[in-house]
């Protein structure tokens, strides 16, 4: 089983300020469906987000999505979704103490901090936007109120289209990283035949978990200085950092999912 597993936003698809290749959207459509490789979103989009994703710029709908930045799985099979439940079991039995609404209320007078729109939350997911100005503040206090007492995990990163700062309260059971894990023991893969693609912030976990990772070219700088001390850390890691000049693809997005994935051997 070949696992081919990539974040969405500015790593699959081309909705960053760099320039895109027009050609690659259809090829990686073309090679994962030729290669029989199982395709897997890694995202913080939702359902509703994937699907419009999907129709805007043309990229084929996954085996499996790990939607809500690990959250939720759900399977797509014969043009219908799938939600996991036994994904939901799971994580309440391995983060017993998560509660996001004791979050929320926990967190509610910190200054910097917004909360998102309902369609950005569920009960694994309490989600905020964050001045990034004064993000090392919110993050200090933030921590202050909430690490270790919630089984959970925060997550900062900054989108650099818009200029916010996101910042994600999920249970430690469910992130990127553990649904992923999930995934691959489920159809029988092993870690080093799951390759996963990201861009930005909160692809650190699966990208340092173990999986052989690829950032595309257009990686986060912090991302990028983030990778290079834990691959320093842990030499067994393997990461692959996309270069461009392959096949007449520049890198970016999309090429750099192309150019991992033949880097690991999913296309021969």
């Amino acid at each position: 089983m070949k696992i081919l597993a990539t974040d969405l936003d500015r790593t699959l698809l081309p909705n960053g300020s760099w320039q895109s290749d027009s050609e690659a959207i259809s090829l990686f459509n073309q090679l994962t469906e030729e290669h029989n490789v199982l395709v897997v979103y890694v995202t913080g989009r939702n359902l509703d987000l994937t699907e419009k994703a999907i129709k805007e710029f043309g990229v084929r709908y996954p085996d499996v999505l790990c939607g809500d930045v690990g959250t939720s799985i759900r399977k797509y099979e014969n043009g219908q979704w799938t939600f996991d439940h036994g994904w939901i079991d799971h994580v309440h039995r391995e983060s017993p103490r998560w509660d996001a609404m004791a979050i929320r209320e926990v967190v509610s007078g910190v200054q910097g901090m917004r909360e998102q729109e309902s369609e950005h939350l569920n009960q694994f997911k309490q989600s905020y936007y964050v001045e990034h100005e004064r993000s090392e503040q919110v993050l200090k206090e933030v921590d202050e109120l909430v690490k270790g007492k919630f089984d959970e995990v925060i997550v900062y990163s900054f989108d650099s289209q818009d200029g916010k700062g996101l910042l994600d309260f999920l249970p430690a059971s469910a992130t990127k990283q553990t649904a992923l894990e999930y995934v691959a023991e489920e159809f029988g893969a092993a870690k080093e035949d799951v390759v996963f693609c990201g861009d930005s912030g909160n692809d650190i976990f699966p990208l340092t978990a173990g999986f052989r990772g690829v950032l595309v070219k257009n990686a986060d700088d912090q991302l990028v200085e983030n990778v290079k001390k834990a691959m320093n850390k842990n030499p067994d890691l393997k990461i692959y950092f996309a270069k461009g000049d392959f096949k007449g693809l520049k890198g970016y997005y999309t090429s750099g999912v192309i150019e991992g994935a033949y880097y690991y051997g999913l296309f021969n």
